[in-house]
Parts: C-alpha cells; sequence; structure tokens
C-alpha cells in the first residue's frame, strides 16, 4: 500500500510475464484500496492490479466524487475529480513502468462512473473500461475519439439507485464516440451477481485476443 501519487493506493504486479494489461479497480462508495481487488484477480487473471482510494469523504465513507443528493452531481466537480485520478494514473505507469497502452478499468458503482468519466475527458488513457452499475455522471460538449476502446457496462434491471434511461445514454455516448460497447442487462438490483463476474472475464479475454 502506498499513498504517494495523490492516492493511498494498492499495487500488485502483474503474476503473469505474458500478460501485458494493468487493470485499474475503483471501488464503489464506502470501499477501498482493498474492496475490490479478489473480484479484479478473477476478472484479469495474471494481470497487473492497481486499486487506489477514492480521496472524497461522505460521512466518512470514500468516494471519488461528491454528490449532492442521490443521482445529482456537479459536472464541473465530476470533470475535476477525474482529472486528478488521470494524473494518477499516469504516474503510476511512471512509477510502477506499466504499459501505457493496456490499460483497463474495472470500477463498480461511484468507481464505474468515475472510469467513465476518465474515458470521457481522457480518451486515450484508458483501453478500454469494464463498468457494473454505472450512469451517466458526466457528458462533455464535444464526444471523445474513443475508436479502438471496448467499454462493457453491466446494469441491473431492478436497480434502485441508477435510472436505466441514465444507464441507456451512457451507453448510446460511449457508441457515438467510437467505442466498442456490449450492454448486459441482470436480473439484480445495484448488486453484483456472481455470473457478471465471469462474464467480465470472458469479455476482457476476447478484448485480450483482438477477436
Amino acid at each position: 500500500m502506498s499513498d504517494d501519487l495523490g492516492f493511498i493506493h494498492r499495487f500488485k504486479p502483474a503474476t503473469d510475464p505474458d500478460v501485458r494489461e494493468t487493470l485499474l479497480v475503483l471501488h464503489g462508495t464506502g470501499g477501498d484500496e482493498n474492496d475490490l481487488v479478489g473480484i479484479g484477480e478473477t476478472i484479469a487473471p495474471g494481470a497487473a492490479i492497481l486499486s487506489p482510494r477514492g480521496n472524497v469523504l461522505e460521512n466518512g465513507a470514500p468516494r471519488f466524487f461528491k454528490r449532492l443528493a442521490e443521482g445529482v452531481f456537479d459536472p464541473a466537480e465530476v470533470r475535476s475529480r477525474g482529472e486528478e485520478l488521470a494524473r494518477f494514473i499516469r504516474a503510476a505507469i511512471a512509477k510502477y513502468s506499466l504499459d501505457a497502452g493496456r490499460i483497463v478499468a474495472f470500477g463498480f458503482s461511484n468507481g464505474a462512473n468515475i472510469a467513465s468519466t476518465v474515458m470521457l475527458i481522457e480518451p486515450t488513457l484508458l483501453q478500454g473500461s469494464i463498468l457494473f452499475r454505472p450512469m451517466l455522471v458526466f457528458e462533455p460538449v464535444e464526444a471523445p475519439d474513443l475508436s479502438g476502446a471496448g467499454v462493457l457496462i453491466s446494469a441491473g434491471r431492478t436497480d434502485p439507485i441508477v435510472p436505466t434511461k441514465s444507464v441507456e445514454r451512457l451507453a448510446e455516448l460511449f457508441t457515438s464516440s467510437g467505442a466498442d460497447v456490449t450492454l448486459k442487462w441482470q436480473l439484480a438490483g445495484h448488486n453484483l451477481v456472481p455470473g457478471e463476474v465471469r462474464e467480465a472475464a470472458g469479455w476482457l479475454a476476447l478484448q485480450r485476443s483482438g477477436v
């Protein structure tokens, strides 16, 4: 665990020399740098793991950006926090000698939302993202060029927090930006279900093989 580079974070080097990816693991509200590492290792076997803790506290619960109310955000603050995380990613690439062209984000809820924001404001920084229970929290004035990037969105049909229209708009925004988008609807609420972790692992394996 380290607290430099602007974020308290955990880094685990790749355990398979043939795997070039680094999985950027981004927790949900109340999580920390250890919260989703195990799931990340299941999704990306052998990959390096980079897991920061959100710098914002909401009633003591770490987050990556503020919310004004449930589902209400300040776009300027969201963008600023996305830029903050982008700086951390670039600094980590230099410190840990990571392959800058093979950084894939995996985020849940608030972590998924900051991952999508980074992709929209820094379109060349992440090769792709696995987004569990995301919603649209930031929309750029102009769509970025995300050609060649892959995005997996795993959403809950009965999610009480994330509106269906927000998920669909996020998928549309990524598609219109040139990303290869896979949208999976789960028979679940805001909680994760085992099958979607396997789906994410399969999706990433296809991304690795170039299929």
